[in-house]
């Protein structure tokens, strides 16, 4: 038989940017095999019978993948379990931390502004994208796989960065509210592979730029973005990032000063 436990939630509400925003608690019932975002689910069935308004916070696909189910939950950005996306946590975690009170936050950074209660605008991520998240040279149709050779310690890599999912845990977590593991990422796993190699200079010089234009902090080496990817991509695209910077900023020194 399922275990089921009375918790008390203390959830972030804010109307919109505008207001100022506080904790309002709740008591829900909860079985060990509901996820986090069910357990939400279950407090929201209730104001609605109740004539309240719901808690807003982001959701989609609820399988770990799309990364909308951005929650801070007793401070840790999708919750204690690494790897692991908010709505993939289910509450037996929860039990066995003997957590009885839980408090849920949205994610807080100056670049990813306030929507309402748990739901932040995150758009400032996907302008880093824009900025050169892509290539932009006809690649034709897929190629026959032996067509062009990637060794496999480079392909392994690249499909690392790839699997990020935008979710923003890392700017979350980071104490400086830096995006530089996530557009290390989105740099490295188009720089690895031989079709990201005609724009790989121009990709990162754009999209560091764009990364500073949107208010994110640097990055100081803490590790805490690492331990907070429910992917578990390592800092060490952060290094890849910055020594393909320095050798484009480089370089587009050079091309200034050639007559």
């Amino acid at each position: 038989m399922a275990e089921t436990q009375t918790l008390t939630l203390h959830v972030w509400r804010q109307k919109n940017a505008n207001d100022a925003g506080r904790f309002e608690t709740y008591k829900a019932e909860a079985n060990e095999h509901m996820s986090f975002l069910e357990l939400l689910d279950t407090v929201n069935a209730k104001l609605i019978e109740e004539g309240k308004p719901a808690i807003a916070f982001d959701h989609d696909c609820r399988e770990g993948i799309c990364g909308m189910c951005s929650l801070v939950i007793n401070g840790y950005a999708h919750g204690p379990r690494e790897r692991t996306t908010a709505c993939q946590l289910h509450l037996r975690e929860i039990f066995k931390l003997g957590w009885k009170e839980i408090w849920v936050e949205p994610w807080r950074a100056n670049a990813l502004p306030m929507v309402r209660d748990l739901v932040v605008d995150r758009s400032a991520l996907d302008r880093i994208v824009q900025a050169g998240g892509y290539i932009s040279i006809r690649t034709g149709s897929a190629p026959e796989a032996n067509q062009m050779p990637v060794p496999k310690d480079v392909a392994d890599r690249a499909m690392d960065a790839a699997t990020c999912i935008g979710c923003g845990a890392c700017v979350a977590a980071c104490p400086n509210a830096s995006a530089s593991l996530f557009t290390a990422a989105k740099i490295a796993h188009l720089g690895l592979l031989p079709q990201g190699q005609a724009e790989r200079m121009t990709r990162v010089r754009k999209m560091v730029a764009q990364m500073d234009a949107e208010g994110f902090g640097g990055c100081t080496n803490h590790g805490e973005c690492e331990k907070a990817c429910p992917k578990g991509i390592s800092i060490d695209f952060i290094a890849r990032m910055n020594r393909d910077f320095l050798k484009a900023m480089a370089a587009a020194r050079d091309d200034v000063k050639t007559p």
